[in-house]
C-alpha cells in the first residue's frame, strides 16, 4: 500500500469534479493524465486498473489515481454504475510513501500530540474504505455546490477540496495500524464501533448492541464513554445524522423517507435529533447544498 503525502500549506488546487452515472454497461477508457483523480464509489462496482494493479471500487471505497500513470477499465461495469470524481493538483509539493514510512509518521503524531499544531500534510491511501465516508460525501457535495455557484473567487473551491482531503487524511491516521497496536479492550471496542457503523441505519439500541457482544449494557456504556469521550447512544445518533445529511444533499427523497432509511421511524423525532446536532432543520440543510454537476461520459 502506498500513500500520497501532500503539503497543504498551499491549498490543493481543484480542477474539476462531478458525479458519473452510466445508463448502459460501460468500461473506463485508457488514459494517462497530468492531474490526480479521486474516485468515490456510489453505486455498483467500477472495475479499473492503474499500471498493473486492478481495483474494484464499490460504494464507499475511495481510489486515488496518480498523474502520469496509465489507468483504464479492465472489465465492463454494470448499468447504473455511479461514482464521484475529482481532479486536482498539489502545488505545495507531494511524495509517495510506503506503509513503513506511514507507520513512522502516525507513531510520531500519536506520541507527540503538540505536533498537530505544525502538521502541514495530508496522507491519502491509494485505495481505502473510510469508516466515515458519509462525512467525505457531504464535503464533496459542498465543494461541488460552490464550484457551480459562480463565486467571484475560485479560491473557496481549493480550500473546500483541501478540507475534504484533510477529512480523508484524519480518518486514515485515526484508523491506521489499530489492530496491531491496540490491547484486547481496544480491539473489542474497535470491532463494536465498526459493527455499529455498518449497522447504524437499522433500528439498533445500546441494549441490542450489548446483547450482540455479550456485554452488560451499563458497563458497555461506561467503557465506551471512557475510551471515546461520547455516549454510545450519541455515537449511534451521529452516524444516523451523518448518513441523513448525505441523503439530503445527494438525493431527492423526502424527509420521512430519509428518516426511515436511517432507521428512525418517527419523522418528528428524526427532525428533533437533526436540529439538535446540526442547529438547523433537514429542509434548511437541503436548501444550503443543492447544485451538482452530472455526467455520463
Amino acid at each position: 500500500m502506498e500513500f500520497l503525502k501532500a503539503r497543504i500549506a498551499t491549498p490543493i488546487e481543484f480542477i474539476s469534479g462531478g458525479q458519473f452515472v452510466s445508463e448502459v454497461p460501460w468500461i473506463h477508457t485508457r488514459r494517462n493524465i497530468e492531474s490526480f483523480e479521486l474516485i468515490i464509489g456510489v453505486h455498483k462496482t467500477l472495475y479499473i486498473e492503474q499500471e498493473d494493479t486492478k481495483y474494484e471500487v464499490n460504494p464507499g471505497d475511495v481510489l486515488l489515481l496518480l498523474p502520469h500513470r496509465v489507468h483504464r477499465g479492465y472489465q465492463v461495469c454494470s448499468e447504473d454504475l455511479s461514482f464521484y470524481w475529482l481532479h486536482f493538483l498539489c502545488p505545495g509539493g507531494f511524495e509517495l510513501i510506503d506503509e513503513n514510512e506511514m507507520a513512522h509518521e502516525v507513531s510520531f503524531f500519536r506520541t507527540n500530540l503538540s505536533s498537530r499544531l505544525s502538521v502541514a500534510n495530508v496522507y491519502i491511501p491509494l485505495f481505502s474504505n473510510p469508516p466515515g465516508i458519509e462525512r467525505v460525501n457531504i464535503l464533496f457535495h459542498q465543494l461541488l455546490h460552490v464550484a457551480n455557484s459562480n463565486y467571484y473567487t475560485f479560491h473557496s473551491v481549493h480550500y473546500l477540496l483541501t478540507s475534504l482531503l484533510i477529512e480523508l487524511s484524519e480518518q486514515t491516521i485515526a484508523n491506521f495500524y489499530l489492530p496491531q497496536n491496540g490491547n484486547q479492550g481496544d480491539l473489542n471496542l474497535a470491532k463494536i464501533m465498526e459493527w455499529i457503523r455498518i449497522n447504524a441505519m437499522s433500528d439498533i439500541s445500546v441494549a441490542s448492541i450489548a446483547k450482540k457482544f455479550n456485554y452488560n449494557k451499563d458497563y458497555l456504556s461506561r467503557s465506551f464513554k471512557r475510551k471515546t469521550g461520547m455516549n454510545l447512544q450519541e455515537y449511534i445518533h451521529l452516524l444516523k445524522i451523518s448518513k441523513a445529511k448525505d441523503l439530503l444533499s445527494g438525493t431527492t427523497r423526502n424527509i420521512k423517507e430519509i428518516a426511515g432509511e436511517v432507521g428512525i421511524r418517527d419523522e418528528k423525532y428524526f427532525m428533533k435529533l437533526f436540529k439538535k446536532y446540526e442547529k438547523m432543520t433537514p429542509s434548511q440543510f437541503r436548501k444550503a447544498y443543492y447544485q451538482i454537476h452530472m455526467n455520463n461520459k
